[in-house]
């Protein structure tokens, strides 16, 4: 097995570890098997790569898109980020629950976060470079999101020494009991 892949409290959400392979010269290792993450449950075809780059401070998220819902396989390539997953899917026992990992360069972990579930990362080093597959194409139509500060939500991103950089637009954003996630359920 290249990969080993841990569940977390959210149901498909998944932390994966890759088998490193180093010497003297530097590393291999594989980022995606078809067949070794569909058994563990990761089935999606990816459609499109994207790649982000940002400094420490950078809060990006919480975010989704109602149509041509992502499903996101997600690594730091440069840096160390803290990645995060929030359950928007009605009817699910998890809706409104969070969870996150720390990626980093050097230890090269994997996250997956399925459709129906919002994301988010904040920049805990000086620069992060983020890479992500996702199971569908980005549509600027159909994309939502959720404050990173929602009380609702609680996430407890790390406290750092410079003040979060977000976006205007996601400032934004709807608070979460105030929005219809009713296109999520499809993913329960």
């Amino acid at each position: 097995m290249a990969f080993e892949f841990e569940k977390t409290k959210l149901p498909g959400v998944v932390i994966i570890r890759p088998q490193v392979h180093g010497d003297s010269r530097g590393y291999f290792m594989e980022t995606y098997k078809k067949e070794e993450f569909a058994a563990a449950g990761i089935a999606g075809e990816f459609v499109q790569d994207n790649e982000s780059s940002s400094s420490k401070g950078v809060l990006r998220g919480l975010h989704f898109q109602k149509n041509h819902t992502q499903g996101k396989l997600v690594r730091v390539t440069e840096g160390k980020v803290f990645d995060v997953a929030v359950d928007v899917r009605p009817g699910s026992e998890t809706y409104g629950q969070w969870t996150g990992v720390v990626l980093s360069s050097e230890e090269k972990n994997m996250f997956y976060i399925p459709e129906g579930f919002a994301h988010g990362f904040l920049v805990l080093s000086d620069h992060a470079a983020f890479v992500y597959k996702c199971t569908d194409v980005y549509d600027p139509s159909s994309e939502g999101g959720v404050p990173w500060n929602d009380p609702d939500i609680a996430v407890e991103w790390p406290e750092l020494d410079v003040a979060y950089k977000t976006s205007e637009k996601d400032g934004k954003h709807p608070s979460f009991r105030d929005q219809d996630f009713t296109w999520a359920k499809k993913y329960l």
